[in-house]
């Protein structure tokens, strides 16, 4: 490796001098400390080492930002006892021979040996010795050789390095031009002459990350594309189809040369650029590897925001109203300040960053920015005593007083049995049988109350209050809040595994839905010359809820997309909550576009509802809203239902999720637990049921175990702490007694875990879906056997249906009456008509019985 070497005093071309930093380090001559700040000034590089003679020229160089500072070590001896507490990667000590460095060696990163090439051998020796002892906090001892008034050819460079010892090369004695110029070295050569490739073609593997060392994609290099890529300070590669490829040359995703550097064994290249235009990767993504994530993607966001969020939005208002956002940050520091749990201050500071860097991009402060500042930060020596200022200062008379013992909180312990309550049915009475029928009372009023105000602010202001209540609720701020179809390839990214799994569900539940739709006209003549007939039409708009919560619910938008596609409405909407980052779940984005929806809405809760129920800006207006979601939800769908002047119907009341399993000797007591399980994970009121018929003791107690083992091995086992508590075991002598219980109940899902299980179908009347037998799985239903899993809760299967097709169509009849036909009808209507006292519809069909019986 070399070092180029800066005299500042000589006059030098300011474009080589920034092709040389691009490289990393270089070591300035005859450099007062003045002349050294103004020099990081102007070239904002933290690169630069520089030699002192004092600790206080050292101290100013340090806190200037200069990375090693170089001492003679006969000066550093003299001042060593100064300069404790100063890391050992700061210092660089020089002298005129590697021996007399050497036991030096342990308190500095560099040892600078002013010598000649021909006796670089000895500097060559030491190098063997140091360069194997780490740096107390990672990184090499190097061993870096001087010769003045030398001139130092490639092939020197390339012996060195096989040394361990890197060498010093005046700027002068450098170019940028690629051709030989007698007596110089073109920057990129000698950079290469320390790297190595074992490709046939030569090339060498480079990755290329961005300001923040995020990686953008693996491209390759050569000496020429090198070589120009610091010529021209851009991004400059090697196609092996094509020759040198000027990054973003045709795409306009250009990229600024911030620095190239190789790795600790010197095979592979990194090149740290700025990226420029939609991102590095040909798909039009940030990265080859996919979108930004966390703060990358938070400021890119912003930043987008800043230049198209609608007028009055909340986005708008905390760019525009620097009071508004002023207090957001006061008030997010102090909600950190005063978080406990860890959960909480990850919550807290993640909202702090969001408002603190709405302030940097207002400003026009980005990451790096802040990072860069950082870096120099790091690299003072001189610390601040650390106070607070006197405003944030907390007076407290009691400080010098001893602190009491923090009391420790009894933890409750997590290992206590999951296990369900036990009802006999023959120990209850009528009125007790009926309670466990009953599922818990929601306060329809209070949810009401709460979604109303919501319902009517989304109604008046439209896609504002989405993006604010967006805002409140989901803690992600939007810029706009729907994605309009086609939706971009980006945003749909999935791997092969998770693809397949949802096309082969698509297709069960496609074939499943369309055996249900009523194609045909239905034609009866009810009596000579009258002919009734009845088709379906769709719904022509309709919107579909698909919940975020605890899960991702792909399967959801498959259950409620694939019918609205096969019954043939024109408009889907689908309203989801978004993610942290204000995307879409690309799960949801994929199924969307599978089942040709028009919109996605990232909204969740009443506010979504209440957008698809009367239209916003972006938002078009639906006839019908379906889908699962919480009380919340179920309110807002109630609101406008019965708001005669929004004019929208919904699927069906919906609460809780809710599974009844029928067991009996013959069932397996791991797949009933199963199934109750995977039903008490959904959330912490889910409703599970399990009716024992005339199971021994021990066969109870098998299922129970397996309950408490299986569910102990769940992520979501919190979630199934509280909801299996609260439900129950009936334990019951016979089958009749089973499904005349759970006809009583109308569950959600009904799971037969019998021998003959199809035999019971018969007498099952209500049930929102039935799975027969041991091989059936509720999961199956849930995702891709066919049926649909949007069915009714709350017992609301006494009288609904679940979603089918058929949920997206209306029935229109139609008569056709021919002379004959209202000849022989009219009589009857006329006197049906007189007995109502309507004589409009009595004279409507007389004045045409008069003409026919002229």
């Amino acid at each position: 490796m070399f070092i180029p070497s800066l005299d500042v005093t000589a006059e030098t071309s300011p474009a080589l001098r920034q092709s040389a930093l691009y490289l990393g380090s270089i070591l300035l001559e005859n450099a007062s400390v003045k002349a050294v700040q103004d020099l990081i000034n102007e070239t904002r590089s933290t690169f630069f080492w520089a030699r002192a003679d004092t600790v206080d020229d050292a101290v100013a160089l340090w806190d200037a930002g200069v990375y090693k500072v170089v001492f003679q070590l006969s000066t550093f001896l003299s001042i060593q006892d100064q300069l404790e507490g100063i890391a050992e990667d700061r210092i660089a000590l020089e002298a005129s021979s590697a021996e007399e460095l050497a036991p030096h060696a342990s308190v500095a990163s560099v040892l600078l040996v002013q010598t000649k090439l021909s006796e670089a051998v000895k500097a060559a020796e030491v190098a063997k010795a140091v360069t194997g002892q780490l740096l107390k906090d990672g990184g090499a001892r190097r061993v870096v050789v001087q010769a003045k008034d030398e001139t130092v050819t490639l092939q020197g460079i390339t012996q060195l390095n096989k040394d361990n010892v890197d060498v010093v090369i005046p700027l002068s004695q450098l170019t940028t031009a690629f051709e030989e110029e007698k007596g110089k070295l073109n920057l990129a050569k000698a950079f290469l002459a320390s790297a190595k490739t074992d490709r046939e073609d030569g090339l060498y593997t480079t990755m290329v990350v961005d300001e923040r060392n995020v990686a953008l994609g693996l491209v390759y290099s050569s000496p020429q594309s090198v070589a120009e890529s610091i010529r021209m300070g851009q991004g400059v590669y090697q196609s092996r189809t094509r020759g040198l490829w000027y990054k973003g040359a045709t795409s306009g995703a250009t990229q600024t040369l911030l620095h190239v550097d190789y790795d600790c064994d010197g095979d592979a290249l990194r090149f740290i650029v700025k990226q420029h235009g939609s991102g590095f990767c040909h798909l039009n993504t940030r990265t080859c590897f996919g979108a930004n994530t966390g703060l990358s993607a938070l400021q890119q966001t912003l930043a987008s925001r800043k230049e198209s969020a609608p007028a009055g939005s909340y986005t708008a208002r905390l760019f525009n109203d620097a009071d508004l956002l002023r207090a957001k940050i006061m008030e997010e520091a102090e909600e950190l300040c005063d978080a406990k749990t860890k959960e909480e201050v990850a919550w807290e500071a993640a909202d702090l960053f969001y408002f603190a860097l709405t302030k940097c991009v207002s400003a026009g402060v980005s990451l790096e920015d802040i990072e860069r500042n950082l870096d120099k930060k790091a690299r003072k020596v001189t610390r601040r005593a650390g106070n607070a200022k006197p405003k944030w200062e907390k007076k407290d008379e009691k400080k010098d007083e001893k602190p009491e013992p923090k009391k420790v909180e009894e933890q409750k312990p997590t290992d206590d049995r999951i296990k369900m309550q036990v009802v006999s049915l023959s120990d209850v009475s009528e009125k007790q049988r009926a309670d466990l029928l009953l599922r818990p009372i929601i306060d329809s009023t209070e949810m009401l109350n709460r979604v109303s105000p919501i319902m009517k602010d989304v109604r008046q202001r439209g896609d504002a209050a989405l993006v604010d209540l967006t805002a409140k609720f989901d803690r992600v701020q939007l810029d706009c809040p729907t994605i309009k179809a086609p939706f971009p390839d980006s945003m749909m990214q999935l791997d092969p595994v998770t693809k397949a799994a949802i096309d082969q569900a698509y297709d069960n539940i496609y074939k499943f839905h369309d055996a249900q739709m009523d194609r045909d006209t239905l034609t009866v003549e009810t009596m000579p010359g009258v002919v009734c007939t009845r088709f379906a039409r769709p719904i022509e708009n309709v919107g579909l809820y698909v919940p975020g919560g605890t899960a991702v619910l792909p399967s959801t938008t498959l259950m409620l997309g694939i019918p609205a596609k096969v019954a043939g409405c024109s408009t889907i909407v689908i309203a989801t909550p978004p993610r942290s980052d204000g995307s879409a779940v690309p799960e949801v984005v994929y199924v969307a576009h599978k089942i040709g929806a028009s919109h996605i809405l990232l909204a969740g809760g009443a506010q979504a509802v209440a957008a698809m129920a009367y239209g916003t800006q972006t938002v078009p207006k639906v006839d019908k809203i379906c889908g699962p979601g919480n009380q919340y939800v179920t309110a807002a769908k109630m609101v406008a239902q019965n708001d005669t002047s929004c004019l929208v119907s919904i699927d069906m009341p919906a609460g809780p999720s809710e599974v009844l399993v029928i067991a009996d000797a013959t069932s397996n007591p791991a797949y009933v637990a199963s199934d109750l399980l995977s039903q008490a994970e959904h959330g912490v009121d889910s409703q599970v049921v399990l009716v024992a018929v005339d199971l021994t003791d021990a066969q109870l107690a098998a299922i129970e175990d397996e309950v408490h083992n299986q569910a102990s091995r769940l992520p979501r086992v919190d979630i199934v702490r509280q909801s299996i508590p609260k439900s129950f075991t009936l334990r019951v002598k016979t089958m009749e007694e089973a499904v005349s219980f759970s006809n009583d109940y109308a569950p959600e899902h009904l799971i037969l875990h019998n021998d003959n299980a199809e035999s019971l179908l018969p007498k099952i009347m209500h049930a929102g879906s039935v799975f027969v037998g041991p091989y059936s799985p509720e999961s199956c239903g849930d995702y891709a056997s066919g049926t649909n899993h949007t069915l009714p809760t709350y017992g609301y299967s006494r009288m609904y249906s679940g979603v089918n097709t058929l949920t997206f169509v209306k029935h229109i009849t139609s008569q056709q009456l021919t002379a004959d036909g209202l000849n022989r009808l009219g009589d009857t209507v006329m006197r049906l008509a007189e007995i109502e006292g309507l004589e409009a519809h009595r004279n409507a069909v007389a004045v045409r019985i008069a003409d026919l019986r002229k």
